[in-house]
């Protein structure tokens, strides 16, 4: 059997691959063709398309990531002739707009001579070059890029926590990573995470990476959660806090009404958008799509 919208394939490495004559929805199909066409896709996007659940995109990926037609990722799926780039590379360039947004947003938070730890999430990577406009930073990371993007940048000081390194993300974790950071004071801790679900629970894929968050926001005075839009409403491996350890949330996009009342019964403050003030939303460092 084969599929009209199949056509598009014709020239793919994978076309004689037994699990394209397996697919026997028309969705399927069409998710073959966006693949292809965008080389990589995220769950939630492609629910919106076909105006699906979650769930169900997930039964219908299931197959073709079985038959190797298709490669799980963070959060979505790609074509298995991209696997020449690093995952984390990857995750930098999802959701990049949002991204921007969120990181002109903290830039406007954070003034001249500010201290803060930030993580190594990509999140967190786009917040550093957007920081480097500002001046005299205290930045506290374990992440081997953001120190490279703000140590040479406008007087700041710049402590790199020690401790294994992942290789995916050249961040630092582990016990000693966790005594290093304990060591200081700073006026924001600005952490990422993989997921938000209905109840405000905010989720991550790596417990190393909740006790690092838990860490960051035990010294700071201002606890700071960065998330796009397209991480609200999910789960993820590992429950990392509630909403009554989160101090304000930056996004791009407001939360659904029933997700923003939790925010508001735990006086959680949501700031979303682009900044008013007209800061940047462009990437200093040079991260590009």
């Amino acid at each position: 059997m084969t599929f009209p919208a199949l056509a598009p394939l014709l020239d793919w490495p994978h076309l004689d691959h037994p699990a394209l004559r397996m697919f026997s929805t028309q969705r399927q199909s069409e998710i073959l063709r966006l693949v292809r066409a965008q080389q990589t896709c995220t769950i939630t996007g492609l629910a919106e398309v076909f105006a699906v659940s979650d769930e169900t995109i997930r039964r219908d990926i299931k197959p073709l990531i079985a038959e190797g037609v298709l490669l799980k990722v963070h959060g979505g799926v790609m074509l298995p002739d991209r696997l020449d780039e690093p995952p984390f590379q990857r995750r930098l360039q999802e959701n990049l707009e949002a991204k921007r947004v969120i990181a002109a947003r903290v830039s406007e938070l954070v003034r001249d001579g500010d201290s803060l730890i930030l993580d190594g999430g990509t999140t967190c990577v786009h917040i550093a070059s957007a920081l480097c406009a500002r001046s005299r930073l205290t930045v506290v990371t374990n992440s081997a890029e953001i120190a490279r993007t703000l140590a040479p940048r406008n007087g700041n000081r710049v402590f790199i926590a020690g401790g294994e390194v992942r290789a995916d993300d050249a961040a630092a974790f582990g016990e000693s990573t966790l005594a290093f950071i304990r060591q200081f004071h700073v006026r924001y801790a600005i952490v990422s995470v993989t997921a938000i679900d209905a109840q405000g629970r905010f989720m991550d894929a790596q417990p190393d990476d909740v006790s690092y968050s838990l860490a960051a926001f035990a010294q700071a005075e201002r606890r700071v959660v960065v998330a796009d839009h397209a991480k609200f409403g999910h789960s993820a491996l590992v429950h990392a806090f509630g909403c009554d350890a989160v101090d304000l949330l930056i996004t791009n996009e407001a939360p659904s009404p029933a997700l923003a009342q939790v925010f508001a019964a735990a006086d959680v403050e949501v700031s979303f958008g682009a900044p008013a003030s007209g800061a940047p939303v462009d990437d200093p460092a040079g991260i590009t799509a």
